[in-house]
């Protein structure tokens, strides 16, 4: 049997809390127990990627009780935010670190030089790297020069799920995402008011405590547009309550400006559900590759409220357009990877830092 040390965020099961990257990590966990890993989880607490001094203390302490030669998988909200504590253990453990987004891919203003210095300094020390897209490989290998052997990809997986049956007229619009500017809630809401003269109602699932002062200026501009009884807000689900949503839902409708992946819209395709979504980060890969023919949905430019505008319009006015968009969710849903295919990638890596 192969051993693992995982270090996660505190609160990764946290219903309040729900997030791809939660998910990803959860099932990882999971399934390399399922494999005949014997997986110790360790949890820390702490506002990561933003540590103060005391969740850096017991992020050391964990470490440091952690065997010499050990095989340890970081989470890197947690890793990559603290080089101090990575660096010091580096020689005497086998550390992966596990980059859902690279913090340097979109700093806040005026931090960037120090963000990448200190992921970089965190990848760096790593005997691998794992992202969770090509492109989050990319990104990394660009922002930070690593050599290329050292950083894999292991994609997310989807859950095998019924087909939803949708609605005729394709009025019943699903977004899933805390509700954040990066999610592009306000996107979302601009392109809606394009369409308010045709049938539709949304339903946005995600937490509503991570950024509440865009929560409130989208409700009061949400009101103001005559949309509030609409738009809905109805923050975080269970998984089986958003399950439910999914199963009534006609369209995925997804306006982030950044995303490594987009594990929301591959659950949306593997219940037959089109998705309308921006082009960024690694969403084509969720979206899937065609080579020709209809694809499950559009991708529209990031930031652009027409453009999203225009494609909920085409959905809602054109039966036969939605006909096409099934069709090919439904083909795309037969592609989707399983979870056992990515901890296998993982479970590689991991083994691989061990010789």
């Amino acid at each position: 049997m192969t051993a693992v040390d995982v270090v996660v965020p505190d609160g990764i099961d946290d219903p309040a809390r729900p997030s791809g990257g939660n998910v990803y990590d959860r099932r990882l966990c999971l399934g390399l127990q399922e494999q005949g890993w014997a997986v110790r989880e360790h949890a820390v607490p702490g506002g990561w990627p933003r540590p103060d001094a005391a969740a850096l203390a017991v992020l050391g302490a964990v470490l440091g009780r952690i065997s010499d030669g050990a095989v340890v998988l970081l989470d890197g909200l947690v890793a990559s935010a603290a080089p101090e504590v990575l660096e010091s253990e580096a020689g005497r453990l086998r550390l992966t670190v596990l980059v859902h987004m690279p913090l340097g891919h979109r700093p806040a203003p005026g931090e960037s030089a120090d963000v990448r210095m200190r992921e970089r300094r965190v990848l760096a020390a790593a005997r691998a790297v794992v992202t969770t897209s090509a492109w989050a490989r990319r990104r990394v290998l660009e922002l930070y020069g690593l050599p290329a052997d050292l950083v894999h990809v292991a994609e997310p997986a989807v859950e095998a799920a019924g087909l939803a049956p949708g609605t005729a007229e394709g009025g019943e619009l699903l977004c899933v995402a805390a509700v954040t500017p990066d999610k592009g809630h306000d996107v979302l809401l601009d392109a809606l008011a394009t369409v308010r003269e045709l049938r539709w109602r949304c339903e946005c699932v995600g937490s509503l405590e991570i950024a509440p002062a865009f929560v409130a200026e989208l409700r009061r501009r949400s009101h103001a547009a005559g949309l509030a009884d609409r738009l809905r807000l109805v923050g975080p689900l269970t998984r089986a309550e958003l399950g439910h949503c999914y199963a009534a839902g006609d369209l995925l409708v997804h306006a982030a400006r950044a995303e490594t992946y987009g594990m929301v819209i591959t659950e949306a395709l593997a219940r037959g559900l089109p998705v309308v979504a921006t082009a960024v980060g690694g969403v084509r890969e969720a979206f899937g590759e065609r080579d020709g023919g209809t694809e499950p949905g559009r991708l529209v430019e990031p930031d652009d409220a027409a453009a999203l505008g225009a494609a909920l319009r085409s959905w809602l006015g054109d039966a036969g357009l939605r006909a096409r968009w099934r069709r090919a969710a439904r083909d795309r849903r037969q592609a989707l990877p399983a979870w056992s295919a990515t901890v296998s990638v993982v479970a590689r890596v991991l083994a691989g830092t061990a010789l």
